[in-house]
């Protein structure tokens, strides 16, 4: 127990609008002796544990290749289907669909963080949005024959679900770290996640590999692994929810919901623009992690439609992706610490732009230069992804840390829908996924030039947080 405050007080405060409860102003790490920090971090480590394996399994290998192979079965002689009577190139579908999801979740999660804020009570929408995502992924073993419809519903629904329970468990970063724990504890989740991934997909690949062996098709095989990282999900999101504690933070009169939602939304918005530089740092965020994650989901299907790749190969790859990364999220937590977490993501981003600018001259039908181009991108994405977000977490004015992150969620999954929307017409207008591929070296060398313009230590004072040694 510190003597700056007592954990089991709870202060709740407004900007004008709210109601100041309780007698002492909340730290950035609210939290009470090491012990119990400790504790909660461990459990906030598992929902990296669980959610992750739907980005692997589902989002990067499987649901992209399987989805379009549903679409072309169910597309006419030229090879578009029609949803809502429009003309899709099946090939585009998938990529569509991954931008509608992500507008969706731009709609949703803003909503969501401004509740948690205004209730402090971030756990129970966080295990509503971690159920229903997880639901969602589940019931994608009902994906077959020329169902793309539902999978194109069930891939909205899971992946926006995705982005509102990474805005609210991002959002509890502040408050279990302490500002110089932050990098360590954030890679350490990148880490965690990217070594349960690692986990599923092996048991994946032996299952896909030796579907033959289990009495069952190809098909069957993938709408299994679809389904399982969804009860994965399900199953390791009750460690958070065990470990992880609300804290009666922000309370505000007026509806905590619907217009009153609306209201809050609008207010964040506000009070963002008194944080110009935190502005600014979400701005170089949105661009170049848009890159990040379009790669991350249209991965497989450069491998598996452009280079020929079949399904064995596109999983190992990934694995290795997954592999590489814990070690590159702990490596680049480590160069921070020398660094500075911004020289660090820097470094990152001229490499994403050499490794995808290389990716778009790799043969055909070569599996060893697929996986060099996994390896380059695995040394790099966790690293990049977990410095960001402690990165942002220095940035965000206390007792706003939800309604941030849910601004944060909204560069992270949020916003990327600019990525694959241009990798899908790309492909729709020029018919190559290489054109496509290419056109994504674009997101990483503008982010790059936009993130070396934010000064971060007075975006960190201006925020009204202590600056920390290396930033």
């Amino acid at each position: 127990m510190t003597a700056r405050e007592d954990p089991r007080r709870s202060t709740v405060y407004g900007d004008g609008e709210g109601t100041v409860v309780g007698g002492d102003t909340v730290r950035s790490a609210e939290t009470g002796d090491k012990a119990e920090r400790r504790r909660e971090q461990r459990g906030w480590y598992f929902y990296d544990w669980a959610v992750s394996v739907y980005s692997t399994s589902v989002l990067t290998v499987f649901l992209g290749p399987y989805l379009t192979s549903v679409a072309e079965s169910a597309a006419d002689p030229d090879g578009f289907v029609h949803p809502l009577g429009i003309p899709v190139r099946a090939g585009s579908f998938f990529a569509y669909a991954v931008s509608l999801s992500i507008i969706v979740a731009v709609l949703v999660m803003p909503l969501a963080g401004a509740a948690a804020d205004r209730s402090g009570r971030k756990k129970p929408l966080l295990a509503v949005s971690a159920y229903v995502g997880a639901g969602a992924t589940a019931g994608m073993f009902f994906l077959d024959g020329d169902r793309y419809l539902l999978g194109g519903l069930l891939l909205v629904v899971a992946n926006a679900s995705l982005g509102v329970s990474m805005a609210l468990y991002n959002a509890y970063l502040p408050q279990i770290a302490e500002p110089d724990e932050r990098d360590a504890v954030s890679s350490r989740g990148w880490a965690f996640g990217y070594a349960s991934g690692a986990l599923v997909l092996i048991l994946d690949l032996v299952l896909y590999s030796a579907h033959d062996s289990f009495g069952l098709d190809e098909a069957t095989a993938v709408r299994i692994c679809l389904a399982s990282a969804g009860v994965w999900w399900g199953a390791f999101t009750l460690v958070p929810l065990r470990r992880l504690r609300d804290r009666g933070t922000v309370a505000q009169t007026g509806p905590a919901e619907g217009l009153g939602g609306w209201r809050q939304l609008i207010a964040t918005l506000r009070d963002m623009r008194r944080h110009p530089l935190t502005l600014a740092f979400l701005l170089a965020y949105l661009v170049y992690n848009d890159g990040v994650q379009t790669v991350i989901s249209q991965a497989s299907i450069y491998g598996s439609k452009e280079l020929g790749l079949d399904q064995t190969t596109l999983i190992v790859a990934v694995l290795l992706v997954q592999l590489l990364a814990v070690a590159g999220a702990l490596g680049m937590g480590r160069l921070a610490r020398t660094y500075g977490a911004k020289r660090t993501i820097l470094g990152s981003l001229v490499a994403w732009t050499l490794t995808i600018g290389a990716g778009y001259f790799l043969p055909a039908g070569a599996p060893a230069w697929f996986f060099a181009l996994a390896a380059g991108i695995g040394l790099v994405l966790g690293g990049t992804q977990a410095l960001s977000r402690s990165l942002f977490s220095h940035l965000v004015p206390r007792g706003k840390e939800a309604e941030y992150f849910s601004a944060y969620e909204m560069s992270d999954r949020g916003m990327s829908w600019l990525g694959p929307l241009v990798f899908g017409l790309t492909y729709q207008l020029t018919g190559s996924y290489r054109d496509a591929i290419v056109s994504l070296v674009a997101f990483f060398a503008l982010g790059f030039l936009l993130l070396a313009r934010v000064p971060v230590r007075r975006a960190v004072a201006a925020a009204g947080n202590p600056v920390p040694d290396r930033i």
